[in-house]
């Protein structure tokens, strides 16, 4: 294998044979075990969709579009593209993508499948998620991605001409780039009739999304153009039960229910029967660790006799092998008890859970278009949603749903979670469907259209960032722009590096701002010693510069695990900033940026900070917290933040993004000078030169 190449400061950074060489030497054990002992051809050929196969293969070859409803667990995710495969839908050099709306997902499924087809990760079967490709252009056959990653690909192959069928999963979810991709896959297919499509879900609106696929088809052909495909699945029955009253504290109730549920099932039942595990519902990391926290504390007064409980989080922040710990079967003796957020509740099927414990919360992005600042909301879940936790119950077994809440709260749940393209920032997407050419959004064939002032105040700030012009069509910056897997804020800051002169800078917080949970610092006295390690790293003007440092300092002393554990840094963080780094730096490159110095030159490097991140301004105020430049909003610093404990000298910063829980709070905060707001926040881009200029 060749030796990783690391960047030092002021030299070039890392090449792509750092990309390769980790995810070799990683994905080849990234499978996710089946469970059981039965063959793999006999445990596919129990799954309940294996007697639909010839139907469906039936539906798919003679309709351009399949929409195939079946319950959680029936194989939809990883049986399909099998089939398609095995029916020769891959032959000729084509490719069977099936897309997912979450990275755990897209990698879980994909190490599954490979299993299944008794490949390596990566060659015969694949995963692209964004900064990660772990496939082969010329072998995988099968490739399962982010609904976001496949969109990135239309701009480059406007037709998708290497997939033969594109399978959109989970359309349930309705995530931004789901609506789009099913707009553009409507598009593409009347220039590519040959091309099929599959939307698939457990709790699809069926019937509406036939609707939009048949509209606007001639009469003579809207027959022939899809067709629903409902797979009776074998489910065993779920029990449901309710709380009489709500819970006032949904995590220590939810801590509470799971210790009853594995005394209760160890009292009441011999150790086949009471076995089974458990599988809580709760919104976002730290929900999940504090649950694991009381679980752990009430550990050492569990019974001689009984089961041991082995603890497991899932959420998005965990590497990759923490997250497949959870698919390993509990050892005789044991039960697992998995705290995750909703990432367990659609495509990540995780074998053995009987019970299920619902917070009935969930964390969603929402973005306020006046204001212009998104937050993290948590929300109560849908009836669809709801239902879909309670499936996961019923995989292997009879199972119980525990809800946290009365069963009269359930009854005004609303039915189904408001699709993401009404509650995001509309910029970016914006930004690449006019890359694509489709410049009039009011013609565009919206699944679900966005609010008008979405879509109006991404225009604006398009216009004010110099990505388009007058006219609405792409200035230079804002084709090149467009091509950055990166949000057009970050993009914006890495093309005004040129100008001042920190291309090398920038382009190192930008990665670092793209992975999450970079140092370490857990709670008691190891956590006060965390602290003193990251105060090494800690630069006065804020967190960007101290993610600078840390960065700086893996790559120049450290690169092992061991160093980044005795400096409370995470080596999978760290490691992935690196990955991150040496893929935008191919960019910045195509695009003619010099990866100049700035030879520590702070205030030149916050200059550019403000030169993306001029929209997310703020001022500190007497009682310790801050108003927002846009709508005067009231903001907390997040405890991670340098800045937690004492003012900015200047009284201003910028933030990297904003979480709403029990109170708004921003995170990754710079020290900035108020007047570079006007000085560099108002800019744009000469439409000829593509040179930046005051307005």
């Amino acid at each position: 294998m060749t030796s990783l190449q690391f960047w030092k400061p002021g030299t070039a950074g890392p090449g792509s044979t750092l990309d390769r060489a980790t995810q070799a030497e990683e994905n080849v054990i990234q499978s996710a075990p089946l469970s059981g002992n039965l063959s793999i051809q006999s445990a596919r050929a129990r799954l309940p969709i294996a007697k639909h196969r010839e139907k469906l293969l039936y539906c798919i070859e003679q309709y351009g579009v399949t929409i195939v409803v079946g319950q959680t667990g029936c194989g939809k995710t990883t049986q399909l593209p099998q089939y398609l495969h095995e029916a020769g839908w891959s032959a000729d050099g084509s490719v069977v993508a099936c897309t997912q709306p979450r990275r755990v997902a897209a990698t879980s499924v994909a190490s599954r499948v490979a299993a299944e087809v008794g490949s390596i990760l990566g060659d015969e079967v694949g995963y692209t998620i964004r900064f990660e490709d772990v496939s082969d252009k010329e072998r995988t056959r099968i490739l399962y991605m982010t609904d976001g990653m496949l969109f990135r690909e239309t701009l480059v192959d406007p037709l998708l001409s290497r997939y033969s069928v594109i399978m959109i999963d989970e359309a349930h979810e309705r995530s931004v780039y789901t609506d789009l991709m099913l707009g553009i896959l409507k598009k593409i297919r009347r220039k590519r009739p040959s091309l099929r499509l599959i939307v698939s879900s457990a709790t699809l609106d069926a019937t509406s999304f036939l609707e939009y696929f048949t509209s606007g088809t001639p009469a003579s052909s809207s027959g022939d153009e899809a067709i629903i495909v409902s797979l009776e699945g074998r489910m065993y029955p779920v029990q449901t039960a309710y709380l009489q009253e709500p819970a006032p504290d949904y995590v220590r109730k939810a801590a509470e229910t799971v210790w009853n549920i594995h005394l209760q099932a160890n009292q009441s039942l011999g150790e086949q029967q009471g076995s089974g595990d458990i599988l809580v519902f709760l919104t976002g990391r730290e929900d999940i660790d504090r649950c694991l926290e009381e679980l752990t504390e009430m550990l050492p007064s569990l019974p001689r006799n009984a089961m041991r409980l082995r603890l497991l989080a899932l959420h998005a922040g965990l590497s990759t092998d923490e997250q497949l710990a959870v698919f390993e079967p509990a050892e005789r003796g044991s039960r697992k008890v998995i705290v995750s957020t909703n990432i367990a509740e659609a495509s990540v099927t995780i074998e053995g859970i009987k019970f299920v414990v619902d917070s009935g919360f969930v964390k969603i992005r929402t973005y306020n278009p006046t204001t212009a600042l998104s937050s993290l909301v948590t929300v109560p879940i849908s009836r669809a949603s709801a239902t879909q936790r309670a499936g996961r119950a019923g995989r292997t077994s009879s199972g119980i749903c525990y809800r946290l809440y009365p069963e009269r709260a359930f009854n005004s749940l609303p039915v189904t979670t408001p699709p993401e393209i009404t509650r995001v920032d509309l910029t970016t997407p914006i930004l690449q469907l006019k890359s694509l050419g489709i410049d009039d959004l009011m013609k565009f064939e919206w699944v679900t259209a966005p609010p008008a002032e979405s879509a109006v105040r991404a225009l604006e700030g398009l216009y004010g960032a110099g990505m388009i012009g007058e006219g609405g069509g792409l200035t230079i910056v804002g084709e090149k722009v467009a091509e950055c897997p990166v949000e057009v804020n970050i993009a914006r800051m890495l093309f005004s590096s040129k100008e001042f002169k920190c291309g090398e800078e920038i382009l190192t917080i930008a990665a670092m701002t793209a992975v999450q949970d970079v140092f370490v610092i857990p709670e008691g006295a190891a956590g006060a010693l965390a602290e003193l390690e990251r105060r090494k790293f800690t630069a006065e003007e804020g967190d960007h510069i101290t993610l600078l440092n840390a960065y700086n300092a893996f790559t120049r002393y450290g690169r092992s695990s061991s160093w980044c554990k005795s400096h409370a840094l995470s080596f999978r963080a760290m490691s992935r900033a690196v990955s991150i780094r040496s893929q935008l730096k191919k960019y910045m490159q195509r695009f003619g940026l010099p990866l100049e110095s700035c030879q520590g030159d702070a205030k030149r490097l916050r200059q550019c900070l403000v030169s993306g991140y001029w929209r997310n301004g703020a001022r500190w105020v007497a009682d310790g917290t801050y108003r927002s430049v846009r709508g005067n909003q009231v903001l907390h610093v997040h405890p991670n933040s340098v800045l937690f404990t004492r003012k900015p000298r200047s009284g201003w910063v910028i933030f990297h993004e904003m979480e709403e829980t029990k109170k708004t709070q921003i995170r990754i905060l710079t020290e900035i000078d108020p007047d570079w707001l006007l000085d560099y926040g108002h800019k744009y881009y000469d439409k000829r030169t593509g040179t930046s200029v005051s307005s």
